[in-house]
């Protein structure tokens, strides 16, 4: 077993931590947002991508946690957060910089009209597999 560890501190590493998070699904209630921490975190069962390609019986999920540092602000668009079991896919994650500096808007698109802006000092991103893995009959497409 294999786990992921990733760290992004440009758009470029960024766009890497987007490709093993899209098509991961999250709870409402998995995501937690400290503002005196600056931090902002998400429990999320990702789809391996990186092994998709080998498929023997089935696909893989594993779950995985991502923690966005130095994070300023968070506005969401599309979800009730009072829905805590409300379930969420993740498409990509994108950034917006704000200037010539290092600051900008991280914002994780979700499927649907859903969205998560994060206004940032400038992108500091983990992002960690913390359990097993499991085995999953499908696929995700998109059109």
């Amino acid at each position: 077993m294999t786990e992921l560890k990733l760290l992004a501190l440009d758009k470029d590493d960024l766009g890497v931590i987007s490709a093993h998070m899209q098509d991961a699904v999250f709870k409402v209630g998995d995501v937690h947002w400290s503002p005196g921490e600056k931090s902002f975190s998400l429990a999320a069962n990702r789809f391996v991508w990186e092994k998709a390609g080998e498929r023997r019986k089935g696909f893989e999920r594993r779950r995985s946690a991502m923690v966005l540092k130095r994070v300023e602000a968070v506005r969401s668009a599309g979800i009730d957060r009072n829905k805590k079991d409300e379930v969420l896919s993740l498409l990509a994650i994108t950034f917006v910089q704000k200037g010539d500096g290092p600051e900008g808007t991280i914002e994780l698109v979700l499927s649907g009209t859903a969205t998560i802006a994060l206004d940032v000092e400038c992108i500091e991103v983990a992002l960690a597999d913390i359990g097993g893995a499991w085995e999953t009959a499908s696929k995700p497409r998109h059109p």
